[in-house]
């Protein structure tokens, strides 16, 4: 787990090198694909996964989960683009997400994107063993609900390893104190979605994309953890997160 976490963090640092304005959200699709395969020798684990045909999920500003990725969507500037990748290495899974910026974005989607990104590292800070599940999402829910948005309730984190899902469901909102109770060698994931205006979503006709019924943007984090002696390691850290973990 920590050798596929390694190497799907290395996809994300390279990406961050990359100039995603202008490009097709297939066009990155298929270099992330390149990437993993060539560069990495790595089995992109999504492509194939429930009958996708693609190694990544590309949600674009109104898109909560699973945006599909297309020739005829173009990455254009003041956008925001969830990149949700998951990468097996002998046997194993990995799954993280980062939300990018796009061009010139304006404040309130950088305050989201912030935001979120904060909520995911919230719940990441209380898993420990003895800690519950419950305790995770109260934490995620607190800190989106403190600055105005909403988290989406009909999907979640979940248990990873040889499968990419797996149990537990690791909920984005919660009571302190309710749930499983963490163990350490636990693996899963943290991945809260939160919306900008409400938390209801609608599924588009294609199966796959999920968006906001308002219409307003969402972001989403995610990293795959695992439970320690000490407390969490973060499996599939980035080097521009070091010291957050």
């Amino acid at each position: 787990m920590r050798a596929s976490g390694r190497l799907l963090a290395s996809v994300f640092e390279a990406l961050d090198r990359l100039p995603l304005e202008g490009m097709s959200t297939l066009q990155v699709n298929d270099w992330v694909e390149r990437f993993i395969v060539d560069e990495l020798q790595a089995r992109p684990a999504s492509k194939g996964q429930y009958g996708f045909a693609y190694v990544l999920n590309s949600s674009v500003d109104n898109v909560v989960c699973h945006g599909v990725p297309s020739d005829a969507e173009i990455l254009r500037g003041g956008s925001i683009v969830n990149l949700d990748i998951t990468l097996e290495k002998d046997g194993y899974i990995a799954d993280s997400s980062k939300t990018y910026l796009i061009g010139e974005v304006d404040f309130q989607a950088r305050r989201l994107v912030r935001v979120t990104r904060e909520a995911m590292w919230k719940g990441i800070a209380v898993v420990r063993p003895g800690a519950t599940l419950g305790d995770v999402g109260f934490a995620i829910q607190q800190h989106a609900k403190a600055h105005g948005y909403s988290v989406v309730r009909e999907f979640c984190g979940h248990g990873i390893g040889r499968e990419m899902h797996e149990e537990p469901q690791v909920l984005h909102y919660g009571k302190r104190g309710a749930g499983l109770v963490l163990e350490a060698g636990m693996t899963f994931t943290i991945e809260p979605m939160i919306n900008q205006g409400r938390a209801a979503i609608d599924m588009s006709e294609d199966g796959w994309t999920v968006t906001t019924r308002d219409g307003k943007r969402s972001a989403q984090a995610e990293h795959t953890v695992l439970v320690t002696d000490a407390g969490v390691e973060v499996l599939t850290l980035r080097s521009d997160e070091r010291g957050l973990a």
